[in-house]
């Protein structure tokens, strides 16, 4: 971990999208994995689209917490939402105690996506801010 400037943190994850079609099947695992805006996300996607992209998600949260240095339970998942931009670049829009964690720290987070048989992957570099 750096002072100042610099890389902060790295962290990798995959994810099975089969999982992600058992579990989002439970309304409960929805609500508390997923913020209110990817829950808009994934319900405007269908079939594996829908699951590609919920495992794509799921891994970023866990990518996070490894690049944190804070472990799996160190902020709420849905604190750690996954949006896309209109260009479909994927991003991080923290929220609670995962921004707060972020602003205090300077923090800029960096994402990538991507999945291909039947696998997403997810790379966050965390960035102190000079």
């Amino acid at each position: 971990m750096c002072a100042e400037g610099g890389i902060y943190g790295i962290g990798t994850d995959l994810c099975q999208a089969a999982r992600m079609e058992r579990c989002l099947q439970r309304d409960a695992f929805l609500r508390r994995v997923f913020s209110e805006q990817e829950q808009t996300l994934l319900t405007a996607r269908s079939g594996k689209a829908r699951w590609e992209t919920a495992a794509a998600n799921f891994a970023a949260k866990e990518a996070f917490l490894k690049a944190c240095g804070v472990g799996l339970g160190g902020f709420a998942l849905a604190e750690i939402a996954v949006l896309r931009r209109e260009s479909g670049a994927p991003y991080y829009a923290l929220q609670g105690a995962a921004a707060a964690w972020a602003r205090d720290r300077r923090i800029i987070a960096h994402l990538s996506l991507s999945h291909d048989g039947g696998l997403a992957c997810a790379f966050a570099v965390l960035e102190r801010a000079r």
